[in-house]
């Protein structure tokens, strides 16, 4: 079963780094062709989880740490970003606050 998901991943990959629209379809063609028996729901899934997304965006950002924004959603993705830097700085300042409690004398066990 492992190399029949391979072989659908394959497919999308091929097909991105051509410049080709990912369908149900083309996968199904690819993957016939390289001699693998793939179930067309299995293509139609794969290519509905990919519809609108830049596959080699997708790839080029795996170490990032996050997910890639739709390519039409690059502008709220720089909002999102200045969203994500403002609960560190809450997580400061509560360990601030967290360390007074050691400046005043006590503690939990003394």
């Amino acid at each position: 079963m492992a190399s029949v998901e391979l072989a659908a991943t394959y497919a999308a990959l091929i097909l991105a780094d051509d410049g080709i629209e990912i369908t149900a379809d083309k996968i199904v063609t690819l993957t016939n062709a390289a001699g693998v028996d793939l179930e067309p729901i299995w293509a139609t899934l794969l290519a509905k989880a990919l519809e609108g997304k830049n596959v080699k965006e997708l790839l080029s950002n795996v170490g990032s740490g996050g997910g890639a924004p739709a390519a039409g959603a690059a502008p709220a993705a720089s909002a999102g970003g200045a969203a994500a830097e403002a609960p560190k700085e809450e997580e400061k300042k509560e360990e601030e606050k967290e360390e007074s409690d050691d400046d005043m004398g006590f503690g939990l066990f003394d």
